[in-house]
């Protein structure tokens, strides 16, 4: 009789254990509430799906590096068990269109040519490791995801200032602290200290027709996760992969004590500051509705 009970027991927490599974986030924090077949769902699959060949790597609620395998120069394989990393990187490039622009820098002819079967050329990845590629990364994924009214570009700021102007481009610019982000979003932040902080500032950069002298970084919005509580961005050439960043977020849905700021005080004795998520929030990249892009690609 004992081990009868025993045995009910263990069925029980072994039902319990698998429902547990089956109602596990995706790793990724795929969101349903894209819509299947959706430019959103594109967008995020897409990305997502570079994430993992990177053996997701990522950023954890807290700032902090928690995962990395590889990073963008190596010839290390990919989670696919076949294809070096430095191709991976020279494919953003290419499928994203843009490599013809970077034809005037050493090693990018090289680039245009590289396959997982090619020699390991010192110079193409010189030039992947000199080159900012992270623009690239979220060209590449609006590319894959046949994104109308997008037009790729070396820089983030074009994709900022493009949503800024409206027309019939596919975003439209909103400010972070006040709307909710959603899958296929692009999330982004000023880099440097010396640079308009916050919303407002970015505003009154091109509000002032300012020339293209402001570096930027757009991550791409891939879903939520924990229920909700949990944003999920993935983005390219982060801390040299294409990394996951996880953002907390409140009941309406908007971003919860995002950490700004500068890091520039990083250090031991100033551990408080040291965030990987510690930036100048400034731009939220709205997709348009699934209908208003898919007149775009109509037109």
């Amino acid at each position: 009789m004992g081990s009868d009970i025993r045995h009910r027991w263990l069925l029980a927490l072994l039902t319990i254990a698998l429902a547990g599974c089956a109602r596990a986030e995706p790793a990724c924090g795929a969101d349903a509430r894209a819509g299947e077949g959706s430019f959103a769902a594109g967008i995020a699959a897409a990305a997502c799906a570079e994430n993992a060949l990177w053996y997701s790597p990522f950023i954890d609620a807290d700032g902090r590096l928690a995962s990395m395998t590889v990073s963008e120069v190596e010839t290390a394989a990919l989670a696919d068990g076949s294809t070096p990393a430095w191709t991976r990187v020279a494919e953003y490039w290419r499928g994203s269109g843009l490599m013809p622009e970077m034809a005037s820098y050493p090693g990018a002819g090289e680039c245009a040519r590289a396959t997982p079967e090619a020699y390991p050329s010192p110079s193409c990845r010189a030039f992947l490791a000199d080159r900012p590629w992270s623009a690239a990364f979220v060209s590449w994924v609006m590319v894959r995801a046949r994104l109308p009214g997008f037009r790729p570009s070396t820089s983030h700021l074009d994709f900022v200032r493009s949503a800024w102007r409206g027309g019939g481009n596919a975003y439209v610019l909103a400010d972070p602290e006040r709307h909710a982000p959603a899958a296929g979003d692009l999330l982004c932040f000023v880099r440097g200290n010396g640079a308009p902080r916050g919303h407002a500032g970015l505003l009154a950069f091109l509000e002032a027709g300012s020339g293209d002298g402001l570096p930027m970084h757009c991550d791409i919005v891939v879903g939520h996760a924990r229920g909700g509580q949990d944003l999920y961005l993935v983005g390219g050439n982060v801390l040299q992969g294409a990394t996951l960043r996880i953002l907390p977020l409140n009941r309406k849905g908007l971003l919860w004590s995002l950490p700004r700021g500068s890091t520039a005080t990083c250090s031991p004795g100033q551990q408080e500051t040291c965030s990987f998520n510690r930036q100048d929030w400034a731009a939220l990249l709205r997709l348009r509705p699934q209908a208003e892009l898919e007149a775009l690609a109509g037109g």
